[in-house]
C-alpha cells in the first residue's frame, strides 16, 4: 500500500506565534512532525506551507515542501491545492497530519491510510478513542463521534453524544462514548473536490468542517484506537511540555 502524508503548516497562530517553526530539541516543530510520521511507511511526506520561512526551514532539514497560497480559509483548502501542485492521481491515498502533532503515533497514521484501502465505500477515514472521564464527555472542546454498525461516522458534535437519557449525572454510558482524533485520510480526488462543496448548516453550527462530508452524503470510516494519541501543541504550556520530552 502506498500513500502520501500532507502536513499543512500555517505561520500565523493566535496562541503561539510562528508555531510551525518553534524549536523542539534543536529542530523546528514541523520538521519533528515530518520525521515522526516517516515511521508510518508513507511513500512521500510533504509539508504544505503558507510562508517562505517554513519553506526554507523544511528545505534546510531535507523535508519535501510545497509553497501554497497564504489566503486559504482552511487546512482542507491548503491540502487540495497541494494535491494539485503534486499532481496526485484521484485514487491516491492522502493522510493529513497537522503540523503541531510532534507526538502523533505513526501506526495511527498508517491505519488511516489502510482504512481507505479496506473501505471503498468511504471517501475519508479518521480515528477515535474511548472517552475516560465525564469531564471530557461534557467538554465542548472535546469533539465526539458516533458510529454506525459498519464503523462509519454517523455524526460529530461538541456536545455529549450519544445522550444517555437515564444516566446518572457525571456517569459515562457503556460502551464508552468516542472522542474524535483530528487525523484524516482522503482519496485525493475527493480532497480536491471538497473545497467546492457547499458548507453545511450543521458545519457552521458546530464549527466542524467534517460535517460537510456527511451532509453531502459521503461516508467517513473511523478507526477506534485502543489508546489516546499524544496531544498536540496549541499553547506555550503545551510547547514546554513537549520540549521536556525531547530533552
Amino acid at each position: 500500500m502506498s500513500f502520501t502524508v500532507l502536513i499543512p503548516a500555517r505561520l500565523a497562530s493566535t496562541r503561539l506565534p510562528r508555531k510551525p517553526l518553534a524549536d523542539i530539541g534543536g529542530l523546528p516543530m514541523v520538521v519533528r512532525v515530518a520525521r515522526r510520521v516517516a515511521k508510518a511507511g508513507a511513500e512521500r511526506i510533504v509539508v504544505a506551507a503558507d510562508h517562505a520561512d517554513i519553506v526554507a526551514a523544511c528545505r534546510e532539514h531535507g523535508v519535501e515542501v510545497v509553497a501554497t497560497r497564504a489566503d486559504h480559509p482552511s487546512g482542507s483548502d491548503r491540502l487540495a491545492e497541494a494535491c494539485t501542485l503534486l499532481g496526485l492521481d484521484g485514487d491516491a491515498r492522502v493522510v493529513n497530519v497537522q503540523g503541531d502533532e510532534p507526538l502523533i503515533a505513526p501506526a495511527l497514521v498508517r491505519r488511516c491510510a489502510e482504512l481507505l484501502d479496506e473501505r471503498p465505500d468511504c471517501v475519508m477515514s479518521t480515528a477515535a478513542h474511548a472517552i475516560e472521564s465525564a469531564a471530557d464527555f461534557a467538554n465542548r472542546n472535546v469533539v465526539k463521534v458516533v458510529l454506525d454498525a459498519a464503523g462509519r461516522a454517523l455524526y460529530f458534535s461538541r456536545e455529549p453524544i450519544p445522550c444517555w437519557r437515564d444516566g446518572a449525572p457525571g456517569a459515562l454510558p457503556e460502551p464508552r462514548p468516542l472522542r474524535h482524533v483530528g487525523l484524516y485520510g482522503y482519496r485525493a480526488g475527493f480532497l480536491r473536490r471538497f473545497p467546492a462543496l457547499t458548507p453545511a448548516p450543521l458545519e457552521r453550527l458546530e464549527s466542524l468542517e467534517q460535517l460537510r462530508v456527511l451532509w453531502h452524503g459521503e461516508r467517513i470510516a473511523v478507526h477506534v484506537a485502543e489508546h489516546a494519541p499524544g496531544s498536540g501543541v496549541d499553547t506555550p504550556e503545551d510547547l514546554e511540555r513537549v520540549r521536556a520530552l525531547f530533552g
